[in-house]
């Protein structure tokens, strides 16, 4: 089928094509791998842009852009705005280039974002940390255009940056994997999706483009449903790099004939597309760069057999954020559901609810805080490789007689929030210990350490997807002799757990507010 041809359309092939003769002054091309899913689906390959030298796709573009200025242009300098790849693309260029560079970015920007744009520019680039959000590091950069003469370097809404991205998309023609049936591109200010959907039609004119946004920021969607460019009224962070309030104006116009569609995508997906990213090969990807992958999973079913292209356009991820989004996928893997139980105070109460109704679970998560004299209510968050296991849990409970609540989605349990009452305590004794994960460790301290009129009067514990789970516990004795004999008998190292600290009188003091 013969594409019908607009005149930008025609402008941007030119570019990339002459863009083609400039980057790779500056870095090299990046490789095409497959990517081989646990189970059916369909035949996935993953353009590794997260191996350029800044670990994204932005250095082609902003370096493609730079080589153009004139030599009045380049003693002028240059100033942008970014999220933090787009702002090392600039910081390559200018070193490479000897122009003057100030780069404003976001305050929230990740650490490893800012700290890669001043390796990347050395002494020629100035970092400026301007407003909380991407928009109001825009603002500053204009105003500092405006206020010095330098020349603006726009992150998407450029036709030399989206022929610079463009040049990912030549790439993968010349790798000889293609052609494919299908391409998902993540979006953000639309400037990947421009170049690349319109380089890959050029050669491929059946193929199938979407375009991928997460739920929260879909701000390509909106312009396609006005007709033009929209400004959302909020943005979603979580994929910080395509966290754009207002498509650009070129990409939109590109993008509204090259798409076939958009996708809109969770957080959650995105999550568990970063984790088959570094099972299928042990790569780390940032957010935003496993966007066009949580789609292609989304519709694995429908894809059935389909030749199917994505973009792993980033690994900038703060480490901190990198552990929290593997701890919420590792939980989300299996199927989980979180109970809050009455369980009467008394010895042995907790044993016989592990014994009798969450015999084959696993506690993932264990929260509770001694606040009554008569019952306690913990808080489990159990998972099960069968969903028959976990649905069966319920009817255990009633069994039994305990009286459960779902507290699935509570916001106290989300932020941990675990309420003591010092004052019904009568001889605390805080212990921290690890448990290795295998089934029965929790049973057997509870069951072979914990004897006599000891009660558990308090437990913070949850999965790490370490070898072992960490946990805080709290004991409660009638007397302080009795408290005195078990910190004597217990041994550092037993069945399932071993002993890492006693809290000391101070630490105890501020966890029962006495």
């Amino acid at each position: 089928m013969e594409r019908e041809d607009y005149p930008l359309d025609r402008q941007l092939r030119q570019e990339i094509l002459l863009a083609r003769e400039r980057v790779y002054r500056f870095g090299r091309a990046t490789p095409l791998e497959r990517l081989n899913l646990a189970g059916p689906g369909p035949e996935i390959w993953v353009k590794r842009e997260d191996l350029s030298a800044v670990k994204s796709y932005k250095w082609r573009g902003a370096c493609n852009r730079m080589a153009l200025l004139t030599p009045g242009e380049m003693k002028r300098g240059v100033v942008t705005a970014s999220a933090g790849n787009h702002a090392q693309g600039v910081a390559l260029a200018a070193r490479v280039l000897g122009i003057r560079a100030r780069i404003h970015m976001p305050r929230s920007t990740p650490k490893v974002k800012q700290a890669a744009v001043l390796h990347h520019g050395g002494d020629v680039v100035e970092v400026l940390l301007s407003g909380d959000t991407y928009d109001e590091a825009v603002h500053a950069a204009r105003a500092d255009e405006a206020a010095t003469g330098a020349v603006y370097i726009h992150a998407y809404d450029d036709l030399g940056v989206m022929a610079g991205q463009g040049t990912l998309a030549d790439e993968i023609v010349l790798s000889g994997h293609g052609p494919f049936d299908a391409a998902y591109l993540q979006i953000g200010g639309g400037g990947m999706a421009a170049g690349v959907s319109t380089w890959l039609k050029t050669y491929w004119p059946d193929m199938e483009i979407v375009g991928v946004e997460g739920v929260g920021q879909a701000s390509m969607k909106a312009a396609l449903a006005a007709g033009k460019p929209v400004a959302l009224e909020q943005v979603d962070l979580f994929c910080d790099g395509t966290a754009v309030r207002t498509a650009g104006g070129l990409p939109f116009d590109i993008c509204r004939h090259t798409l076939s569609r958009i996708e809109s995508v969770t957080n959650a997906e995105v999550g568990q597309a970063m984790r088959t990213l570094w099972d299928g090969l042990r790569c780390i990807s940032e957010p935003s760069g496993a966007m066009g992958l949580a789609a292609v999973l989304k519709h694995r079913e429908k894809l059935l057999g389909k030749r199917v292209l994505v973009v792993l356009c980033g690994a900038n991820i703060d480490f901190l954020q990198l552990g929290l989004i593997a701890q919420s996928v590792g939980l989300a893997s299996q199927a989980h559901r979180t109970l809050r139980v009455r369980v009467p105070e008394r010895p042995g109460s907790m044993l016989e609810l592990l014994d009798g109704c969450f015999g084959g679970i696993n506690i993932a998560d264990f929260q509770y805080g001694k606040t009554g004299g008569a019952d306690a209510w913990p808080v489990f968050t159990i998972n099960a490789e069968d969903p028959a296991v976990l649905a069966g849990v319920p009817a255990k409970l009633d069994a039994g007689g305990f009286i459960w609540q779902d507290l699935g989605g509570a916001v106290d349990v989300t932020f941990r929030a675990i309420p003591l009452r010092g004052d019904l305590l009568k001889n605390p004794l805080f212990l921290r210990l690890d448990f290795y994960e295998r089934p029965g460790a929790l049973h057997d301290f509870l069951g072979q350490r914990i004897q006599g009129n000891a009660n558990l009067c308090y437990f913070n514990y949850r999965q790490s997807g370490e070898r072992i789970g960490r946990a805080l516990i709290g004991l409660d004795f009638p007397s302080p002799y009795e408290r005195d004999a078990l910190l004597m008998t217990i041994p550092n190292h037993g069945g399932g757990y071993r002993l890492c600290e006693v809290l000391d009188e101070a630490t105890s003091q501020r966890l029962t507010g006495h």
